[in-house]
């Protein structure tokens, strides 16, 4: 699927966030744990806040790391969450970040957008070995009518060390961002290929929506990592379009500061509609 259709689903709800489902055991409410095996609590935990902000947000974004830690169980419950999203009406970005050689790739790409998937609509590629590590997945993509969203500037504080090493006078972001452009614009890719863009990163987000203006872009770190709705600003395309903003914790955990496990799904959507606001009064 092109990013049209989140484009379309941003529009009607109006509201550019994703929602990171990144469900540490920890993070999951006592009661829906007890008696349930590790992959039935993530599960139920992720359902709960699927249902609580599928009427106001476009997009979820689980994490696949947090559900491979627990094995199997864990990668059940992953295949079950993008099921159930979907099922909802939701886009689902599958935060993957793989990058290999091509054979290699195109396994990934398979294992992700494949008849034997769960049927995640976008994954996101690390480019690190170059187009034969991003080609076959942007291939895949337009066999099977999906997306990519390509680490271009990452939210981490140490993506400096590699992302911002000089390249005859531009940071290697920039040459990043030329290669995005590239992928995108080839026949396989058209209107599939986007970009992660770190909150974080303010200064660098604004440079990079210049170098790419008809890029869609993924933006995380807002929220617990410490970006602000100001921070994004740039994000978003001259129309207020183009970008997808994500909180994981900042949503799924809003509940702990209440400290009430009853109710995680009032503050996540509490949490939800603050995130909401915010974003549409720097777009717009």
């Amino acid at each position: 699927m092109s990013f049209e259709k989140l484009a379309e689903l941003i529009e009607k709800k109006n509201n550019p966030t994703v929602m990171g489902l990144d469900p540490k055991l920890d993070y999951v409410p006592v009661f829906i744990r007890e008696g349930k095996t590790v992959g039935d609590a993530l599960f139920e935990f992720n359902k709960g806040l699927i249902d609580c902000v599928s009427d106001i947000i476009p997009a979820v974004k689980p994490q696949s790391a947090f559900y491979e830690m627990y094995g199997i169980e864990g990668l059940k419950a992953l295949d079950r969450t993008i099921s159930y999203a979907k099922e909802a009406g939701l886009y689902v970005i599958t935060d993957v970040k793989r990058g290999d050689i091509g054979s290699t790739a195109e396994a990934y790409a398979e294992a992700f957008f494949g008849p034997a998937s769960a049927g995640t609509d976008c994954v996101t590629v690390n480019p690190y070995l170059g187009s034969d590590g991003v080609m076959p997945f942007v291939l895949a993509a337009e066999k099977y009518d999906k997306a990519i969203f390509v680490l271009v500037k990452t939210s981490n504080p140490s993506s400096a060390e590699l992302q911002d090493i000089d390249c005859g006078g531009v940071p290697l972001y920039i040459k990043t961002a030329e290669l995005v452009k590239k992928w995108g614009e080839c026949e396989s890719g058209k209107k599939r290929v986007g970009a992660v863009v770190g909150a974080t990163h303010p200064r660098q987000l604004k440079e990079l929506r210049e170098a790419l203006p008809d890029v869609f872009f993924l933006v995380p770190g807002y929220g617990a990592q410490g970006g602000t709705a100001e921070d994004v600003r740039f994000a978003f395309c001259p129309d207020g379009n183009g970008a997808v903003v994500n909180s994981s914790r900042g949503l799924m955990c809003a509940y702990k500061k209440q400290s009430d496990d009853a109710n995680y799904q009032k503050y996540t959507r509490q949490a939800a509609l603050e995130m909401r606001d915010a974003l549409n009064s720097v777009r717009k």
